[in-house]
């Protein structure tokens, strides 16, 4: 019997969703509850698919399910803005491998300035008289507030700073604050992290984000969950022929 060094190895529904429920209406949950679930084999796995088939819930389950928090962040955080996250954790049955991860941090691009504006109040905290000689939170986080970076700045501050490796990390179109050379630098990052034997489990819609190196790409459609090659994914097709003669796609979009 082998064991996989990995901290996640499969997750699957083994109690059946209400019919009742918005969640058993999404594709992927109608495909994985009628599969054997999903399983991991590799450090990085991104999960693809067009709008409206449940990428985000599905990550947001599988968070949720290890016990970090529906907002992002790591499982010590516990602030909440809007009390709108599915229950499909309750469902997931999330299997882990033999190593347990010393860090771990989920991140969702939709509520990361709700993560930022957080970490501004935590570090407002620190700032007390009584806490002088100690650690501030932001210190993880390079130093300077969020909010006071662009987005993109502010996420790759983010990566460099707080993810120390030997961690589960959760992202959820992480691609959404950054340019095309700091995807390619987040791209390192990943890579540095893996050799430090950290697991990514990663949703995007970023045709260079999922040319990672020894990715599985998971893809999640209306009929099927299934595992395909790069050059198999629609997010390189039509951005390879778009990219090739994007003339050609206006002319048979626009109307002349």
């Amino acid at each position: 019997m082998m064991f996989s060094d990995l901290y996640i190895t499969e997750i699957r529904m083994d109690k059946k969703i209400p019919a009742s429920s918005f969640l058993a209406k999404l594709p992927v949950i109608k495909n994985l509850g009628r599969s054997e679930g999903i399983k991991f084999n590799s450090p990085v796995t991104f999960f693809v698919g067009e709008n409206g088939t449940g990428k985000s819930t599905l990550i947001e389950g599988i968070a949720v399910a290890l016990g970090f928090n529906p907002e992002g962040g790591s499982k010590n955080f516990n602030f909440f803005t809007n009390n709108s996250h599915s229950v499909l954790s309750d469902y997931l049955t999330v299997c882990k491998g033999v190593k347990m991860a010393k860090d771990g941090f989920f991140l969702r691009a939709e509520s990361y300035y709700n993560f930022a504006s957080n970490i501004d109040e935590l570090d407002e905290q620190d700032l007390r008289p009584e806490l002088s000689d100690t650690r501030r939170i932001i210190d993880s986080y390079g130093g300077l507030s969020l909010h006071k970076q662009s987005h993109g700045e502010s996420f790759m501050s983010m990566v460099r700073n707080r993810l120390g490796g030997r961690g589960l990390y959760i992202f959820d179109e992480p691609e959404a604050a950054l340019s095309p050379s700091r995807v390619l630098e987040l791209m390192c990052h990943i890579d540095r992290l893996v050799r430090e034997d950290s697991q990514f489990i990663i949703a995007t819609h970023s045709p260079m984000l999922m040319a990672f190196p020894g990715a599985d790409i998971i893809e999640l459609s209306e009929s099927e969950i299934r595992n395909v090659g790069y050059r198999e994914t629609e997010h390189y097709i039509i951005t390879r022929s778009f990219l090739n003669a994007p003339e050609k796609f206006f002319g048979e979009m626009f109307e002349e």
